[in-house]
């Protein structure tokens, strides 16, 4: 589905979800034929997973590199219109599963995320905004786990009761919690 019909149809749950889809739907339509890439400077569209356990007691994140955090797995559209296939296609790289079911149907959660400037592979890369969608896969912990070095020094399946302790990105905490409210 196109990523502006979808984000369209989301229906937002808090009141900052709707000033977000807002925002967004007004930079979408600015810049559409940019939002998608990187290229777009000041904001560009992102797609992120929270993957749970079968028994929804856990959620499968990755040590990401740049945030030096345990965090969900996700990344940069690069074009693709099809976020959910975007998330997927992350979530793939950053752990070696392939075997995902989809948990609730379409986008669970929109959230504008701001990234400080930081280096990556030695470059630098300047502050910006992420307009970001979330969807909520599951998959089985019996999955062989591989590890994307390029990316990560780590995956691995932590206790939603834990997740406190592993993220050190104290805005995110608050996001994750609200979206395994929503899947629980």
């Amino acid at each position: 589905m196109n990523f502006k019909k979808e984000i369209e149809k989301y229906v937002p749950q808090t009141q900052q979800e709707e000033w977000e889809k807002v925002t967004m739907l007004q930079y979408i339509d600015l810049f559409y034929d940019n939002i998608l890439y990187r290229s777009s400077l000041l904001a560009h569209m992102t797609a992120s997973s929270m993957i749970f356990n079968e028994t929804k007691d856990k959620v499968l994140m990755i040590y990401h590199n740049i945030y030096q955090s345990w965090s969900w797995t996700g990344g940069h559209a690069d074009g693709e219109e099809n976020l959910q296939k975007v998330a997927l296609k992350e979530a793939e790289e950053e752990t070696g599963i392939k075997a995902f079911q989809m948990l609730k149907n379409g986008i669970v959660s929109i959230d504008i995320l701001t990234v400080e400037g930081h280096y990556k592979k030695e470059k630098y890369v300047h502050p910006h905004i992420h307009f970001n969608v979330t969807y909520c896969f599951e998959a089985s912990e019996k999955n062989k786990l591989i590890l994307n070095e390029n990316e990560t020094k780590g995956v691995q399946w932590i206790p939603i009761f834990d997740i406190k302790s592993h993220c050190k990105e104290e805005k995110m905490i608050p996001i994750y919690e609200k979206i395994i409210k929503r899947v629980q």
